[in-house]
């Protein structure tokens, strides 16, 4: 009974930091679009293509990786896409979060534990904005396990630069520019990125408690199984006890 209730109090708790964590991402979300939409709206702008004052990624530099795992326990599954994942790209520059993931080469820029993410989250903008600043690298991602519901999850990619072309430039659009324009649209993505990256680790967080809960909630299923396989036991010895007890008396009345 006492790890009944001990598993009880794991499952709601996991229910309740799901729900804190997609209110959190929800915050995000809004502002994330329309800074998404300004960023189309700068990058893709007809007039700045022509003058040559946007950021072009060379294709042929490597790509830059983010990844963001989990540190707590009930996780194997849910790390084991990120290590994979991981593993698969060799040669792609790394921002490793989650200190369970054991992986070392030259080429991780930075590795953080998950729960110093809000912490050191001005280390993770400090490369984010040298990376950008010296275009070394030819794009950026995110990978991460993505909250769908109460019951799943999917490990998704997301890019974050160059950021996404609907096919089509705007245009009847200019700007008064006062300062370096390529200085000023590396800022802004270093911002955008960085914006993207705090609600996707806080969806990422609802998606790892999703895992808990289908966890303890299958534990509380096999402890009520075993406690009804007990419970059945017990009516079955009492039973036999009883009948035995019968046939006693009637031996002595007989």
């Amino acid at each position: 009974m006492k790890i009944k209730n001990v598993v009880k109090v794991m499952n709601f708790q996991s229910l309740l930091r799901m729900d804190k964590s997609l209110k959190e991402a929800e915050k995000y979300r809004d502002v994330g679009d329309q800074v998404t939409e300004i960023l189309r709206r700068i990058v893709y702008n007809k007039n700045l293509i022509l003058d040559k004052k946007i950021i072009t990624p060379d294709p042929t530099k490597p790509l830059l990786n983010i990844y963001i795992a989990n540190d707590y326990g009930f996780c194997g599954n849910f790390n084991a896409e990120i290590s994979r994942q991981i593993k698969k790209d060799k040669d792609c520059y790394k921002i490793i979060i989650g200190k369970k993931i054991v992986y070392k080469d030259d080429k991780i820029l930075l590795k953080i534990d998950k729960e110093e993410f809000n912490q050191r989250f001005t280390e993770i903008e400090q490369t984010i904005e040298s990376a950008l600043g010296s275009m070394n690298y030819s794009g950026v991602n995110v990978y991460y396990n993505h909250y769908n519901s109460l019951t799943s999850f999917k490990f998704v990619k997301i890019q974050l630069f160059p950021v996404e072309f609907k096919g089509e430039y705007y245009e009847g659009e200019d700007f008064v520019i006062e300062t370096n324009i390529t200085n000023f649209i590396a800022s802004l993505m270093s911002f955008y990125i960085c914006y993207q990256l705090r609600m996707c680790e806080s969806i990422s967080y609802a998606a790892e408690n999703v895992l808990r809960s289908q966890i303890t909630s299958s534990a509380l299923d096999k402890i009520e199984e075993r406690e009804e396989e007990i419970r059945h036991e017990e009516f079955k010895i009492k039973k036999e006890k009883s009948i035995l007890k019968s046939v006693e008396n009637f031996k002595k009345i007989m």
